[in-house]
């Protein structure tokens, strides 16, 4: 025995790469235990939702090569399993009671489980696990999970290691007689289902952390710890998260006297001798199939949840929440029972129907959805225009999506606005592709090609915007030269366009090209351009790191634009410096120049301004409004922009954008157009960003007879611009259990959303009014579970509000300087979370913990400048002198 720890010990000394060794005709009798809790992440294990196997583990040596010592057969054998709650529970609370493992687990389950298996170690890694082949695969993990706690090495280093969990690097510790194995989780490859966000702001962060702690005497294991945590968090709302820890134990308990080895040259012939039956088989996990029991049909759920998706509830959080659940039943649907609810379904609900059957983004749906609609008919032009914006939006889009609408577009299409959506949609396909490394599939590269060819023969302008428009949301660095070209030298709205694309590249692809050819733009050293185009430039240049020149220009240049021009570029600046934006600190070394910062440049007058400023500022994200209108001279509305942007440290979203132009109006109310913009035509429209994806513009009126038509026709009620349902956040992730289980996490995040927006004019009370309309509902679910075949444990959570953002704009252009009045209000909004932990068996018999929590965030106005302020008390001032008098 001395001899043996001596050798022993030298082994680790020395680095030997001699594994763990049995003692001949000895049985090693241990108790094993294997625990899973689930819970919030920061909340304690005492209150934990889970379970506990527990059993009796007999090993013994086979046999061992008599030519290398190292290369060993072992026989584990599982013995008297017993399940039982994780934490001591009330007999009320105990679904377990009364029940013997038999019942719990199945007679044919604890069977399989009980019959051994046979390792063969070759210096304490695992070569061949042997079992049984027609064993369920649950019971086959269980015992993967056992086998992979006898691998371990007696040297320190890192090697990469094949055990349940896949081939992963594996680092060792060893110090005297212990051995500390660290599993590098991320690293292990194994065939995994799951998917992410396209957005990581709206995604879910998650870290895996394994370590195994090994005690060792007399070249054997005395006890083994083995721990794994897999934490998931909301990144835009880290409280919303769970936790899965995972904790087996093995511990010597004695050992007897056993049956002596087996007397073979080869593994093969001691196998056969043990049993024919056994067949070698992969030590990591092979999937096991969860079936659903008393799980309702897709139409039977469909009917369950269809008054919440009627179209006058879509700004609840009822429908965001059906819609999600909606999306998770058809996920598992086949193609004919999706048809079948989509056929049956009337004109009111199918726009619902189709927005989540897309979002559900399966083989299944994609078929079942594009057999149903007919893009040669033009009379189901909203069904096909839910259809692609739904795909626009797609979590985690296919290359047989993009291929899909690619072949759509190059065929016939009826209605030309739903042409102009299908290639705005392929744009943002190909950003999403791109953005995951699919840029070199064959189908975004044919994509790309068709758009960029297309946009190059194009002659009439309808055609150039639409391209653009795809280009604006594919955001292609090769794309960039060609916006270039569009901006310089296109005319009014193509200008405008390319100009709007290039803002939304991230700065570091605004090479020193771009820069130059917008100080060409905004300087006007080669043609006149529109102040919208202008503007568009200056804050490209001051968003892209300016030189000290290229920002002492621009302030140089204002006191010489049109007046509004000015007090637009001024308020652009001020911006900057309230908001110490990246270019702030450029601007106040230039404006220590006297030449720049002086009473003249900086007093000038006008109602055009910028703003920017906080909504929320968070430890997780936080999220900024902006506010800029620019005017003509004679007070009518050039532009107006309404920007939501959500960021973290890493990364930034932007959520909403809304923008209203309009052109062409002076002869409304007989008044001089600016300088370059005398030929304009009539105009107005808006168009919209959603989450990172550009809408299809909407054009309130085009050419002044359709302006007086609408005029004399106007009932005041808003455009609608985007209505309909969302998938925002799509999380799953499914987990291997190093003790056998399988787990997953699925966080799914829905939003109900009615965008609408309009322009009104008086000309009797010489008043303009421009509103936007936001009204949002909410609703995030979360499930992360650990299915063990007969339980199953975990915990759910989820997150609902309702709210609406309303962005009105009052002009009085009844003398100069005009009245402008800016209104940016948030109603107040319901808030409310849950959280329910659970354990239930197959029988029905279930265990849950519940919490929630309520609450009403106030109502607010959002600040503006002070100017603004001031000139709305006089805007309704005005109004409530006059309100009470004809004359």
């Amino acid at each position: 025995l001395v001899n043996s720890k001596m050798l022993f010990v030298f082994a680790f000394q020395t680095g030997h790469t001699t594994g763990p060794s049995l003692n001949n005709d000895k049985l090693y009798k241990f108790a094993y235990s294997a625990e899973v809790y689930v819970d919030r992440v920061k909340a304690s294990l005492q209150k934990s939702a889970g379970y506990r196997i527990s059993s009796g583990v007999d090993v013994n040596l086979l046999w061992r090569n008599p030519d290398n010592d190292d290369d060993q057969l072992i026989k584990i054998t599982i013995k008297d399993v017993q399940v039982e709650n994780v934490n001591e529970r009330p007999a009320a609370k105990n679904i377990f009671k009364g029940k013997s493992t038999e019942k719990i687990i199945g007679k044919e389950y604890l069977e399989a489980l009980q019959r051994p298996i046979v390792l063969e170690l070759v210096r304490g890694k695992v070569k061949t696990f042997y079992s049984y082949q027609n064993e369920p695969a649950f019971t086959q993990n269980i015992k993967r999970g056992l086998a992979s706690l006898f691998q371990l090495q007696l040297h320190s280093g890192s090697s990469h290691e094949v055990d349940i969990s896949g081939k992963c690097s594996t680092t060792y510790h060893v110090r005297q007689d212990q051995v500390t194995k660290i599993k590098d989780l991320d690293s292990c490859e194994i065939e995994r289902k799951g998917f992410t966000s396209h957005s990581r702001i709206l995604d879910v962060s998650t870290k895996g952390t394994s370590a195994t702690v090994y005690v060792l005497e007399d070249s054997f294991i005395k006890s083994v710890k083995a721990e794994e945590n897999f934490v998931f968090l909301l990144n835009y709302r880290r409280k919303t998260g769970a936790k899965i820890v995972s904790k087996q134990r093995l511990e010597l308990k004695s050992v007897q006297a056993g049956l002596g080895l087996i007397a073979a040259k080869q593994v093969a012939s001691v196998i056969k001798t043990l049993d024919p039956n056994y067949v070698a088989m992969p030590l990591e996990a092979e999937p096991v199939k969860s079936e659903c029991r008393k799980c309702p049909s897709l139409s039977e759920h469909w009917q369950s949840i269809r008054e919440h998706m009627h179209p006058d509830k879509l700004s609840k959080a009822e429908a965001a929440k059906s819609f999600l659940s909606f999306i998770q039943n058809i996920r598992k649907a086949t193609k004919e029972e999706i048809l079948k609810i989509i056929r049956s379904e009337n004109k009111e609900f199918l726009p619902q129907v189709v927005d989540a059957v897309t979002s559900a983004q399966t083989p299944e749906s994609l078929e079942a959805v594009l057999e149903f609609l007919d893009f040669k008919d033009a009379s189901t032009s909203v069904l096909q225009e839910r259809f692609l914006y739904a795909c626009g939006f797609a979590s985690h889009p296919s290359e047989m999506l993009l291929k899909s609408l690619t072949e759509k577009f190059k065929g016939d299409v009826a209605n030309e606005e739903i042409r102009e959506t299908l290639v705005i949609v392929m744009g943002a396909l190909i950003r999403k592709l791109c953005d995951r490394g699919g840029c070199k599939l064959p189908a975004v590269a044919e994509a790309k090609r068709l758009i960029l060819n297309r946009l190059e023969k194009a002659k009439k302008d309808d055609n150039v915007q639409m391209y653009l428009l795809a280009l604006k949301n594919a955001l292609l660095p090769e794309a960039i030269p060609v916006l270039l070209k569009y901006a310089e030298s296109g005319e009014g709205p193509i200008s405008s366009l390319a100009a709007t694309a290039l803002q939304r590249y991230d700065p570091s692809f605004l090479t020193k090209e771009v820069k130059e050819t917008m100080n060409r733009i905004y300087h006007q050293t080669r043609k006149v351009h529109e102040k919208t185009v202008r503007t568009t430039a200056a804050a490209i240049i001051l968003n892209s790191n300016p030189s000290y020149m290229e920002v002492k220009n621009i302030l140089l240049s204002i006191g010489e634009l049109p007046m509004e021009m000015n007090k637009y570029m001024l308020s652009m600046i001020q911006d900057i410096l309230h908001f110490e934006m990246p270019s702030s600190k450029t601007v106040r070394q230039v404006l220590k120049d006297m030449r720049t910062h002086n009473y003249d440049r900086f007093s000038k007058m006008g109602s055009s301004s910028a703003y920017t400023g906080y909504i929320t500022r968070g430890p997780d994200v936080s999220s900024t409004y902006s506010l800029d209108i620019l005017y003509s001279g004679s007070g009518i509305l050039r532009r107006s922009n309404m920007n939501i942007h959500v960021f973290d440290r890493n990364t930034e979203l932007h959520a909403i954008q809304v923008v209203i132009e309009a052109q062409g109006l002076e002869s409304i109310i007989a008044a001089t157009p600016d300088e370059g913009e005398e030929n304009l035509d009539s105009f107005a429209g808006m168009s919209a960003i959603l989450f990172d994806f550009q809408l299809r513009p909407v054009t309130f009126f085009q050419g002044y007879g359709d302006l007086m038509s609408k005029m004399l026709s106007a009932t005041g009620d808003p455009m609608n611009v985007v209505k309909g349902l969302v998938l925002l956040t799509d999380y799953l992730q499914e987990i291997q259990l190093q003790s056998g289980p399988t787990a997953s996490a699925e966080f799914l995040g829905g939003l109900a959303i009615d965008i609408s927006g309009g322009m009104e004019f008086s000309l009797w009370y010489r008043e303009s009014k421009t509103s936007v309309k936001n009204r949002v509902a909410m609703f995030i679910a979360g499930n992360t579970e650990v299915d063990s075949f007969f339980i199953k444990t975990g915990m759910e959570t989820t997150l609902e509000a309702e709210t609406a953002l309303d962005f009105i704009s009052t002009v009085q252009f009844s003398q100069y300087p005009f009245l402008v009045c800016m209104q940016m209000d948030r109603v107040g909004s319901p808030f409310r979370t849950h959280m329910t932990k659970y354990e239930s068996l197959p029988s029905g018999r279930r265990y849950t913990a519940r919490r929630g929590k309520a609450a009403m965030l106030a109502g607010n106005e959002y600040p503006l400048h002070q100017e603004n302020s001031n000139m709305c008390k006089k805007v309704f001032g005005a109004k409530s002198d006059s309100a009470g008098s004809w004359f």
